[in-house]
C-alpha cells in the first residue's frame, strides 16, 4: 500500500470511527469493540478501492477527484434528490434560488449538440447588444465553445459585475457576429401575468425562489389595476413549475388563505420537523381561484396546489401531479461546497404526502402539446389550450363571492 494511500486510510478511519463513537455514544453511552472493527474494516475497503484505481485504472486519476467520486456517490445513493455540489454547482445553486445572478442575460440550452440561445432577458445586456433567439454561441471571450460543454458556457458568461465579456454567435445565415457587454445584476421574473377578459386575470409561476410570493402579489395588483377594480377569478398556472424554494410556496399559499395550515413536515431532527400556517388577508378578498398543475407539477408546486385544495380555497385542474413529497436541504462545506440532502417528507393540510403519489386534480383535463409556453413569452391562447379554456369557463359560471363591495 503506497505511502499516500495509507494517509488516505489514516484520515478515513478516523472519520468512520469518529462518526461510530458519536453515534454510539448517544445510543449506547460508547462504542462496542466490534462496533470498531467493522468501522475499520469499512476504511480499509474503501483505502483497498481508492489504490486498486490509482494503479490498475487506465488513465490516471488524482486523490482529490477520487475523494470527491466517492462523495458525489455517497450522496446520490440515498435518494435521487440528494446530491454533492461543487462550488460551481453550489453557486448555480444560489443562483436559481434567489432569483438574480451576474451575467448577460441570456437563457441558452444545447440543441443538437451546440450551445444556443433560448431567449435574452428583457433589459439585459445580451438583450440590449442585438443577441436573439437562436443565435449559437461559438466562442466566449475568444475560447471555443464545444458541444456538449453548456454548464462551462454558462460558467464562462458569469463573473463579476462590470467586468467585460465578448460573445461569437453564429446566426441562422451562418453570419458569425461578435458581441462585447458588460457583466450586471441579473433578475429572472419567475411570475407571467396576463389580464383574460375584464375582470379575470391569469399569473404563471415558472420556479419558486425567494422573490416569487413578492412578485405575484404585484402581479395580481397589477392585473386588478388593469381591471379597475378586485378580479372576479384568476387562473394560477402551476403547470411544469418543477418547485424551488418552500418557503416561497409557503409564502404563494398564504397569499390566497386567510387561516389554517398550509403544509407539515417530519424528519430526524428537530429543523427537520416542522409546521406553516396561513396568516389573515387574501388578496383576491375571497374571488374564484383556479390551479393549473400537470405531471411537471413538483415538490413546492404540490404543496400550494395541496394547500389550496385541501382549504377548498381553489379548483385544481389538469392532469395528476409529479409526487415529490421530499424537502432537500443545501448544506454548506468547506471551499465553497455544499451538500444537497433530503431531510424531510412533508405532508398537506389533510396529512396526506403526496411522495410518489402527488396531488389528484378536481377536474381531470388532458395536456395540450405546446402549453404552456415554455419561455413565458407571447400572449396566452385559450382557444388552443385546452386545459386553461376549462379554466376560464369554471371561473365565469362560478359566483364571486368578495367580501367587501367593489
Amino acid at each position: 500500500m503506497s505511502l499516500k494511500t495509507r494517509a488516505i486510510l489514516v484520515v478515513v478511519v478516523g472519520v468512520v470511527l469518529g462518526f461510530s463513537l458519536s453515534f454510539s455514544g448517544q445510543i449506547m453511552g460508547g462504542a462496542a469493540p466490534d462496533q470498531d472493527a467493522l468501522a475499520l474494516e469499512r476504511a480499509r475497503q474503501l483505502a483497498e478501492v481508492l489504490e486498486l484505481v490509482q494503479q490498475d485504472y487506465v488513465e490516471s486519476v488524482d486523490d482529490t477527484t477520487l475523494l470527491e467520486s466517492a462523495i458525489r456517490g455517497m450522496v446520490s445513493d440515498l435518494d435521487a434528490h440528494s446530491q454533492y455540489l461543487n462550488a460551481s454547482e453550489y453557486r448555480d445553486i444560489r443562483a436559481s434560488t434567489t432569483g438574480s445572478y451576474t451575467g448577460v442575460g441570456i437563457e441558452v440550452d444545447e440543441v443538437d449538440g451546440a450551445v444556443t440561445v433560448v431567449a435574452p432577458i428583457a433589459g439585459s445586456p445580451a438583450a440590449r447588444a442585438g443577441i436573439r433567439g437562436g443565435d449559437q454561441i461559438v466562442a466566449v471571450n475568444g475560447t471555443q465553445i464545444q458541444g456538449g460543454n453548456l454548464r462551462q458556457t454558462i460558467g464562462h458568461l458569469r463573473g463579476h459585475v462590470g467586468t467585460r465579456v465578448s460573445l461569437t454567435v453564429l446566426r441562422d445565415d451562418e453570419r458569425k457576429i461578435d458581441y462585447e457587454m458588460r457583466r450586471q445584476r441579473i433578475h429572472v421574473a419567475s411570475v407571467h401575468k396576463e389580464l383574460l377578459g375584464p375582470a379575470f386575470g391569469y399569473v404563471r409561476v415558472s420556479q419558486f425562489t425567494e422573490s416569487t410570493s413578492t412578485e405575484l402579489g404585484k402581479a395580481v395588483d397589477e392585473l386588478q389595476h388593469q381591471s379597475d377594480g378586485m378580479l372576479d377569478g384568476l387562473v394560477l398556472d402551476l403547470r411544469n413549475n418543477p418547485g424551488g424554494v418552500l418557503d416561497a410556496a409557503v409564502d404563494v399559499s398564504d397569499l390566497f388563505l386567510d387561516s389554517g395550515l398550509i403544509v407539515a413536515a417530519d424528519g430526524r431532527t428537530t429543523d427537520a420537523r416542522f409546521t406553516r400556517s396561513a396568516h389573515q388577508g387574501d388578496i383576491l378578498d375571497g374571488a374564484s381561484l383556479v390551479v393549473l398543475v400537470n405531471n411537471g407539477s413538483a415538490s413546492a408546486s404540490e404543496i400550494v396546489a395541496g394547500a389550496l385544495q385541501d382549504h377548498r380555497r381553489a379548483l385544481v385542474l389538469g392532469t395528476a401531479t409529479f409526487g415529490k413529497g421530499l424537502v432537500q436541504t443545501v448544506m454548506p462545506l468547506s471551499r465553497g461546497r455544499a451538500i444537497k440532502l433530503t431531510t424531510s417528507r412533508y405532508y398537506t393540510p389533510s396529512g396526506d404526502s403526496i411522495h410518489d403519489v402527488g396531488i389528484t386534480p378536481d377536474i381531470l383535463v388532458e395536456d395540450t402539446p405546446g402549453f404552456p409556453d415554455s419561455s413565458l413569452s407571447g400572449v396566452t391562447n385559450r382557444d388552443a389550450d385546452t386545459q386553461l379554456a376549462e379554466a376560464m369557463e369554471y371561473l365565469q359560471v362560478t359566483p364571486v363571492m368578495h367580501s367587501k363591495a367593489r
